[in-house]
């Protein structure tokens, strides 16, 4: 597999608190590479350095293999970076396709072409079975749907890295299923997932590889058949 995101000694210090020390993370195209720790173990701080809400204090970010500044979300976007938050970021005021057009300007041209627009949205849609209505107020669709317009207005923006925060955290049995689907076609068209989480059964049934976070630190980088959940769970504490 081909490396896709590298990021090397990061540390992010606020005052004389390490959020993160000495971070190494490397994430391969094709992969879903877990963050596992307990709160406070720094997955968020990283993943906020990565979308460019915090610069790190130090170290560096490579993406395939070029160096890069994160200076913005705009920025981590520009780059092929999404990430969908643990609480969604829709505007609740507005359909599903306003939601996921919002700010985006594909031409220079001053009229929205609603009709191209929709389609092209749609057939993203339907390419990673993200089953949403469009023309739905953000207001009448479930916690589920709303998660999916999240991973859709992520890709309909050129994501190729896709960081999910805790996302079976609001989800029924069913819906979880129904993620981990659209999550095997994302790596099987070659997207990288970064997942965060601390429930263990599905780290184990999604990952591909997963890095321990405790205290800031990486304790260790493991391939999913490498290792139990015992293991997992004693590395973390």
């Amino acid at each position: 597999m081909k490396e896709l995101l590298r990021m090397v000694n990061i540390s992010k210090q606020f005052g004389d608190f390490y959020a993160n020390k000495n971070v190494y993370l490397t994430v391969y195209e094709g992969e879903v590479h877990t963050l596992l720790g307990e709160n406070g173990a720094g997955k968020s701080t990283l993943m906020n350095v990565l979308i460019g809400l915090y610069q790190p204090t130090e170290g560096e970010i490579y993406l395939r293999g070029k160096k890069v500044r994160l200076d913005s979300p705009k920025t981590a976007v520009k780059y092929g970076i999404g990430m969908v938050h643990q609480h969604f970021m829709l505007v609740e005021a507005m359909t599903v396709f306003e939601n996921i057009i919002l700010g985006v300007t594909h031409d220079s041209s001053f009229f929205i072409n609603r009709d191209k627009l929709k389609k092209e949205i749609q057939e993203l849609a339907d390419r990673y079975d993200l089953e949403i209505e469009l023309d739905k107020p953000v207001t009448e669709i479930s916690v589920g749907e709303q998660q999916r317009v999240e991973i859709l207005k992520a890709l309909y923006r050129g994501a190729d890295l896709l960081i999910l925060d805790e996302p079976t955290a609001v989800l029924t049995d069913i819906e979880v299923k129904g993620l981990f689907q659209i999550i095997r076609k994302l790596i099987a068209e070659n997207k990288s997932i970064i997942f965060i989480s601390h429930k263990m059964r599905e780290v184990l049934e999604i990952s591909t590889e997963i890095t321990v976070l405790r205290a800031g630190q990486v304790v260790k980088t493991l391939k999913r058949e490498e290792t139990t959940g015992q293991d997992l769970a004693n590395l973390m504490i």
